[in-house]
């Protein structure tokens, strides 16, 4: 398993790096980032020295190749690094770093500054990160309540209102998009029906109390949670049934009945676990998709997460913010993959790896 899962994590480094490079010259191997971080004003010595700043020149003015330049930002993004003693003061770095001048180190990823606040990005990002956090985690929490069950009792009762009502439920589920679905749920609930649920057309996760401290409120998660939950809940409902559906025509389902185990036990103890492999994948898929920003449902309800960070920095032209969003949800896209293999082994002992 050891063995397993380091492979896994070397393909998903190798997958971070192509991801590395296709965000770094998408977002700066064009045009001039030393206009956008200036503005309309400014003389040559700001500029220049905004140019050594993002390492678009030298000490000596001249300037840095682009594949320099990459090697730079790869330098900086990355936790293994190398870094000189100004540097290391200089972008005040968090981590152990070894050495004389130019030092080994093992550090927090510097995703360097914002164009627009001058606030580093890793700050800017991991203090919209909770609120992603939340969003995805409750969002995907209704999706398995909801879709598991209702998929097992849609195959139970195949061929009966309970599977045709469940069907064309997922159907129409799937088929509306998120920001669709995001609207309806602003209006109806959020200002129609507003008197009767109390909920808010938009909001966070915490509130300011007169003493300027934060408290944290779950009356703004409801709708948004629910609204990106929607798609996730109809996916698994339908891959459910027709998982559960093959599982119960197996011949160890017959099997169980024939020991005299409940019907209960026979579905959910042994149905159901053998079914959960498609699920899983999902699972973790949405919920990496989840924690890489809802932009549209977080841009919508005005909730303060990663998805609205990344929507406002793009308006403002802000690339560092972008890139690090971008990367963060690589990060996690990897991560949750290498952790559905695991879970594969888990659930199902029969691709469990040696």
């Amino acid at each position: 398993m050891i063995k397993f899962i380091a492979k896994k994590l070397l393909y998903g480094l190798l997958v971070l790096l192509g991801v590395i490079a296709l965000v770094f010259f998408l977002f700066q191997g064009f045009g001039d980032p030393s206009r956008i971080v200036m503005g309309q004003s400014g003389d040559s010595t700001t500029q220049a020295n905004i140019k050594k700043e993002l390492y678009l020149i030298n000490e000596k003015g001249e300037a840095i190749p682009k594949f320099k330049q990459f090697l730079y930002y790869l330098n900086d993004v990355s936790p293994i690094c190398f870094h000189s003693k100004e540097d290391i003061s200089k972008k005040k770095l968090n981590g152990f770093f070894a050495g004389g001048n130019t030092k080994f180190g093992l550090k927090v990823p510097y995703l360097r500054k914002s164009y627009q606040s001058k606030r580093e990005v890793w700050g800017i990002l991991m203090q919209a990160l909770p609120g992603t956090l939340m969003l995805a985690f409750a969002a995907m929490f209704i999706a398995i309540l909801i879709g598991i069950p209702l998929g097992v009792m849609a195959a139970v009762k195949q061929n009966t209102w309970l599977d045709t009502s469940a069907i064309f439920s997922s159907i129409v589920g799937i088929s509306a998009p998120s920001f669709f679905m995001g609207i309806i749920m602003v209006y109806v609930f959020g200002f129609v029906l507003s008197d009767w649920t109390g909920l808010h057309i938009a909001g966070s996760w915490y509130t300011i109390d007169d003493e300027g401290n934060r408290r944290m409120t779950m009356q703004n998660l409801i709708l948004p949670a629910i609204t990106l939950g929607i798609r996730p809940m109809a996916i698994i409902t339908q891959l459910t049934r027709s998982a559960m559906l093959d599982v119960l025509d197996q011949d160890y389902i017959r099997t169980a009945y024939a020991k005299g185990l409940s019907k209960r036990q026979v579905i959910w103890k042994h149905g159901l676990r053998n079914a959960l492999n498609p699920v899983i994948t999902a699972i973790t898929g949405w919920f990496a998709e989840l924690l890489a920003g809802a932009f549209f449902v977080e841009y919508i309800f005005g909730w303060q997460g990663i998805g609205k960070v990344t929507v406002d920095a793009l308006e403002k032209l802000d690339y560092p913010v972008v890139m690090g969003a971008v990367l963060i949800a690589a990060t996690f896209f990897i991560l949750v993959n290498i952790l559905a293999d695991i879970l594969y082994g888990v659930v199902d002992p029969r691709v469990r790896v040696g």
